[in-house]
């Protein structure tokens, strides 16, 4: 069983393909994984009988020869995503008992491809938080311990910690995740693995719980950067259900990985060198570009010289919106109720109860910002000041091919560290918000380990649409890094 949770998604394909195994023996053998690694409390729901089914019918295809991209491999999935029939919570109260009668658009392309859905995962309250401390049914733990022993427990990173954990802690092969402001790269870089937010609109947002509508888009969450190419060919795809979907054919994204960089031009922006970043962040980071310049890349430094506003940018846009979308809950048609003497006094019941402390703060600031006498200064300027992010991205890709810089300004820190103090949680995004605003493709690649032995990931920017490129270098230095450690919880650290 253990030999099967250490093959990654493409080699768990190529081996059903060849019938060296089958579905039905490696998905027992991760609903075996979930349920020894319940202490890292990755999943909101478990669906082992319905893994079974989709296993078996898995098996049947790969019998006569068939299946698709996905065929019988065994994934997590994000509790953003609406899944027909099975809870779909956002990790919130608010949704208790919510089991949508539809499928969302990026989970159904996956079981058209064969995928086989093990359970839906823990994150941070409606995907608002950066380290997987807020939602509901309580925190996720990273698997990886510090060097040197004790159990000292770590965040996974957010909003999708439980989908890093889970993949990291070999509780699934793959997993699904959101990025709005660094969801998906941020707990990549916590966890030791890698995750890809590609471009705004590469997939459908059709039939997943909004956050910031804007902003928000599907990735996956893999150990390996090949495994992200084969999961996002499968999510990616045009949805004319979703307005903001693009109409653009889903590239072979496996066919990038050449491994050949030679000539290719890798921007280092000096903005990203942010006061108090700990030093061993800016020796990964120069690593990094020793390991692409000796693959034959030119390394050029660039400016971006708006990155300084994209934080308070973010944090005006994202609880703007976020603040429009929860506002249908309201104990009515859905989820919780908690009844009052009138029905004003049913909505404030049911949201005061429903929603928890993080929610609640950005809704009332979101709220603020878009009030009369407010929109102008706050919003209005903020979404001005995104057009020049955007527009600083345009200017360095005449130059260059793709941006390095680090995904997280620290490794993971420990479960409660920084819990009461926002502005530094919100500072975790300070690396991967400004491609969010400029709904830019990137990816986390694991590239070392921090002094005390947790993982440190190095992020790729690409230009839109081009997450080829992103996954190009991504590989090369994926490669070039040889990152192969085990976390604690799998070396005995529990």
């Amino acid at each position: 069983m253990s030999d099967l949770l250490s093959l990654s998604l493409t080699e768990a394909r190529d081996a059903l393909k060849a019938k060296k195994t089958s579905s039905v023996e490696l998905t027992e053998a991760y609903i075996g994984a979930m349920e020894a690694g319940k202490s890292l409390n990755a999943f909101i729901t478990e669906t082992p009988d319905k893994a079974r089914a989709m296993a078996k019918a898995s098996d049947e295809k790969l019998a006569k020869g068939e299946g698709g991209a996905m065929e019988g491999l065994p994934i997590g999935i994000k509790d953003l995503f609406c899944t027909q029939g099975v809870l779909t919570s956002a990790a919130s109260h608010i949704l208790d008992g919510f089991k949508p009668e539809y499928e969302s658009t990026v989970s159904q392309n996956l079981w058209n491809a064969g995928g086989v859905m093990l359970g839906k995962l823990n994150l941070d309250e409606f995907a608002m938080g950066s380290a997987n401390i807020t939602s509901h049914y309580g925190p996720v733990e990273n698997p990886w311990r510090r060097t040197g022993g004790g159990n000292q427990k770590f965040v996974p990173g957010g909003s999708s910690g439980g989908s890093a954990a889970a993949v990291s802690g070999r509780l699934a092969i793959a997993a699904t995740g959101t990025d709005t402001g660094g969801s998906i790269r941020q707990p990549a870089s916590f966890c030791g693995i890698v995750g890809i937010k590609p471009t705004y609109g590469r997939c459908s947002r059709w039939g997943v719980v909004a956050f910031a509508s804007s902003l928000d888009q599907a990735g996956p969450l893999t150990r390996t950067v090949s495994d992200a190419a084969l999961m996002l060919g499968a999510m990616a795809g045009h949805d004319p259900k979703d307005s903001t979907s693009a109409d653009l054919a889903v590239p072979d994204f496996e066919a990038a990985l050449t491994g050949d960089i030679r000539g290719m031009k890798i921007g280092i922006p000096k903005e990203y060198r942010v006061d108090g970043m700990p030093e061993e962040i800016d020796a990964l980071w120069q690593k990094g570009a020793a390991m692409l310049k000796d693959a034959g890349a030119e390394i050029v430094d660039i400016s971006l010289p708006h990155t300084k506003y994209a934080l308070p940018t973010y944090y005006i846009i994202a609880p703007a919106e976020a603040s429009s979308n929860l506002a249908r809950y309201d104990g009515v048609r859905y989820g919780l109720r908690v009844d009052g003497d009138s029905l004003s006094e049913m909505y404030e019941n049911t949201r005061a109860e429903g929603f928890g402390d993080e929610v609640k703060r950005r809704i009332l600031i979101g709220t603020y910002v878009l009030s009369a006498g407010y929109y102008d200064a706050y919003y209005l300027k903020a979404q001005k000041v995104r057009a020049l992010i955007q527009k600083d991205f345009n200017d360095a890709y005449e130059q260059v091919d793709a941006i390095l810089t680090p995904t997280a300004p620290s490794a993971a820190f420990a479960i409660g560290e920084n819990q009461d103090d926002p502005i530094k949680m919100y500072l975790n995004d300070v690396f991967t918000v400004p491609a969010s605003l400029a709904g830019l493709p990137g990816i986390s690649v694991p590239v070392g380990l921090s002094g005390d032995g947790l993982p440190l990931g190095l992020q790729i920017l690409g230009k839109a649409f081009d997450e080829q490129t992103v996954l190009k270098v991504g590989h090369v230095l994926e490669q070039a890094a040889g990152f192969d450690a085990l976390p604690g919880f799998l070396a005995g650290g529990k």
